[in-house]
């Protein structure tokens, strides 16, 4: 390539990057709102829990103060809750783990309104920066957590908090509340292939 050529393919380079600037820069200026967000974070994919952890992480590495409210999983070790503990993020737990491994309406219901009950006063509560409410889709799916409930504590809570809600098949209701909603598609996944689940990668 001569020289001639070389600085042409700089200048358009330049020109395109340009346009891509003032684009992004256009949008920034236009989001002037200063409010929390919600989001929620669903779909069938690996990485939902994870992705909320490390918006938990991020919070906490500038000084702010994030919460855990996790249902379901509550009978593994958590990696992310041996550390995330260390750097002083609470953790309100369900206790009781798979509910397919209980398969006890009951006791899954009560241990969910305990945690639930721990995650509304949070979201009262505003010197709390961020709240995750981890596979929070679920009890509302089984009818162990009232929609409306939930709806009612994130839509009234702090204006600076925010909240991020994980789990598969999110409800209507939810995504049509949240501020961003990101959906994690199954490409492919270990566990098909017959790979068990790895202590520090997978919990």
């Amino acid at each position: 390539m001569s020289d001639s050529e070389s600085n042409k393919n700089q200048q358009k380079h330049r020109q395109r990057q340009q346009k891509v600037k003032e684009q992004v820069d256009a949008k920034v200026a236009a989001a002037d709102k200063v409010q929390g967000i919600f989001q929620v974070i669903t779909g069938n994919g690996k990485g939902k829990s994870t992705s909320g952890f490390g918006t938990v992480a991020r919070c906490a590495g500038h000084g702010k103060q994030a919460v855990v409210a996790q249902f379901i999983k509550g009978m593994w070790e958590c990696g992310e809750r041996n550390l995330l503990e260390k750097a002083g993020v609470p953790f309100a737990v369900m206790k009781t783990g798979f509910t397919w491994e209980t398969q006890n309406r009951e006791t899954d219901t009560q241990a969910a309104q305990q945690t639930w009950q721990q995650a509304k006063a949070w979201l009262q509560d505003d010197s709390i920066d961020l709240v995750l409410l981890d596979e929070l889709t679920y009890m509302v799916s089984y009818d162990y957590i009232d929609l409306e409930e939930v709806l009612h504590a994130i839509a009234h809570r702090p204006k600076m908090q925010s909240v991020i809600v994980t789990g598969r098949g999110a409800h209507r209701k939810l995504t049509e509340l949240a501020d961003t909603v990101s959906e994690v598609r199954n490409v492919k996944h270990a566990f098909e292939s017959g790979i068990k689940a790895l202590e520090g990668f997978d919990f």
